[in-house]
C-alpha cells in the first residue's frame, strides 16, 4: 500500500502564496471599505490618502506580527497567548501613533487633542489588528490539525499495510514441503522427467507469488491463473483424484480482490477434501457479480465438517477435525485479511451439509481492477475442455441450507 502524501486544502497548498494573497486581499478590502465609508459621508478626497496610509501601515505592521506569531505558535499555550497579547498591544500602539500623527498633520489639529485622538484610534486599530491576529492563528491551527490528521491517516494506512503483509506471508506452506518431498521421491526413483516438470511448475508458482504485492489487489482472472499454477503442481501428486471445475463470469473476471486470497481455500480443499478419500474429490470455484457485489464460492465434495473439530478456521469458527499438521492459519487468515481490507463491507461464510462437502462463500464490494494492473487475458479454452471431461457439478449457489454467519 502506498504511503499517502500530505494534501492540504487547495488554497493553502502553497502557504507562502496563500499568506500574501490574504494580506493583499485583506488590507485592500480594509482600504476599500473605509474609502466607501468616506464617499458615503461626503468626506473630502484627501481622506482617501489618509486611509491608504493607514492600510499601508497596517500591512507592514501585520508582517512584523506574522514573524513574531510564527515563533510563538509552537510554544506552550501560556507563553504563546501571553507574548501574543504583549506583541499585539505594542503593535496597536505603534499603528495608532502613526495614524494619529498622519491625521493630525492632515487636519492641523493642536497638540492638546493628540492624546484623545490617539486613544480613539488605538481602540479602532486594536479591533482591526486583533481580528487579523485571530484569523492568523485560526488558519495556522487549522492547517496544523489538518496535517496531524493526515499523518494519523498515513500511519493507520501503513499499519494496515503491514498487517496485511503479515497475513499474506502466513499462507500455509505445507504444499511446498509436500511438493519438495514428491520431487525428492521422483529423483530417487530416477524419474527425471516428472521431477523436472514438477520443479518447473513449482518455480513458476513461486515466481508469481513473489512478484505479487503482499497488500495489493489483483483481478479475479489473475488470481485464477495463480490457482491453476498451484493445481498443476498438486495434480502431479493426486492425478485423477483431483478434479476441478472453475466457472468465472466475464464481468467477475475483472473484479479486484486481495492477492492470494483464494489459494488457501483451494489448499484447504485439497488437504481435507481430496487427500482423505481414496476416490479424491471435485473442487469447484464460482465467481459471479450479484448486484453491486462480487460473490466467490469455493467448494469441494470431500467428507465435510465433523462435529467437535476445527481445521484452523480460527476461534469460534466451526470446522473439521484439526489435523496435527495444521498451522491454524487457513480460513482465519482469510477472515482477518478481509476484515482489514473491507471492514464490515464483506461477507464470509462456511457451509457444510450433513450429506458431506464443504464450501466457503465470500462477498466483496465489486470494484473493477485498474487497467494498468490487469494482465493479458488468458485463453479459457483449456479450463473449459478440462471441465468438459470431468463430471458436471451441481449449482454452488442454490440448494444449500441457510448459512450461519461465521464469527
Amino acid at each position: 500500500m502506498a504511503v499517502l502524501p500530505f494534501e492540504p486544502t487547495p488554497f493553502f497548498a502553497n502557504k507562502s502564496r496563500a499568506f500574501w494573497n490574504l494580506q493583499f486581499a485583506g488590507w485592500g478590502g480594509y482600504f476599500l471599505l473605509r474609502a466607501i465609508t468616506a464617499f458615503a459621508n461626503n468626506q473630502p478626497p484627501s481622506r482617501l490618502l489618509i486611509y491608504f496610509m493607514a492600510a499601508l501601515t497596517g500591512f507592514f505592521i501585520s508582517l512584523i506580527l506574522s514573524v513574531a506569531y510564527r515563533q510563538l505558535i509552537t510554544r506552550k499555550p501560556l507563553v504563546t497567548w501571553g507574548l501574543t497579547a504583549v506583541s499585539l498591544a505594542v503593535a496597536v500602539g505603534v499603528h495608532a501613533f502613526i495614524d494619529g500623527w498622519i491625521l493630525e498633520m492632515a487636519s492641523a489639529q493642536s497638540d492638546s487633542d493628540f492624546v484623545s485622538l490617539f486613544i480613539g484610534i488605538y481602540l479602532y486599530d486594536l479591533t482591526v489588528l486583533g481580528a487579523w491576529s485571530a484569523l492568523y492563528y485560526a488558519i495556522n491551527f487549522f492547517l496544523r490539525v489538518e496535517e496531524q490528521a493526515d499523518q494519523l491517516e498515513r500511519l493507520e494506512a501503513q499499519a494496515t499495510s503491514a498487517q496485511l503483509a503479515m497475513l499474506r506471508y502466513q499462507l500455509n506452506p505445507h504444499f511446498l514441503f509436500n511438493t519438495l518431498n514428491s520431487i525428492s521421491t521422483l529423483v530417487l526413483l530416477k524419474q527425471t522427467e516428472p521431477a523436472n516438470a514438477m520443479l518447473t511448475r513449482l518455480s513458476n508458482f513461486l515466481r508469481h507469488t513473489l512478484v505479487s504485492q503482499p497488500g495489493g489487489t489483483v483481478s479475479v482472472e489473475q488470481e485464477v491463473e495463480t490457482l491453476k499454477l498451484y493445481l498443476e503442481i498438486e495434480r502431479m501428486r493426486f492425478e485423477e483424484r483431483l478434479q476441478t471445475d472453475f466457472r468465472v463470469e466475464p464481468q467477475a473476471a475483472l473484479a479486484a480482490i486481495p492477492s492470494m486470497l483464494l489459494q488457501p481455500l483451494i489448499e484447504n480443499a485439497i488437504k481435507y477434501g481430496v487427500t482423505p478419500q481414496e476416490e479424491g474429490a471435485m473442487i469447484s470455484l464460482v465467481a459471479q457479480v450479484v448486484g453491486p457485489r462480487l460473490r466467490v464460492t469455493v467448494s469441494d465434495t470431500g467428507p465435510g465438517i465433523r462435529k467437535g473439530g476445527s481445521e484452523g478456521l480460527g476461534a469460534n469458527l466451526p470446522g473439521r477435525i484439526r489435523r496435527p499438521s495444521s498451522t491454524g492459519v487457513g480460513l482465519a487468515n482469510i477472515r482477518d485479511r478481509l476484515a482489514q481490507a473491507y471492514g464490515d463491507e464483506h461477507r464470509f461464510e462456511i457451509r457444510s451439509p450433513d450429506s458431506g462437502g464443504f464450501s466457503v462463500l465470500i462477498e466483496l464490494p465489486f470494484e473493477e481492477i485498474e487497467t494498468g494492473e490487469r494482465s493479458t487475458p488468458h485463453s479459457s479454452a483449456p479450463a473449459q475442455s478440462a471441465a468438459a471431461t470431468q463430471p458436471a457439478t451441481a449449482s454452488l449457489v442454490g440448494g444449500m441450507p441457510t448459512p450461519q454467519r461465521a464469527t
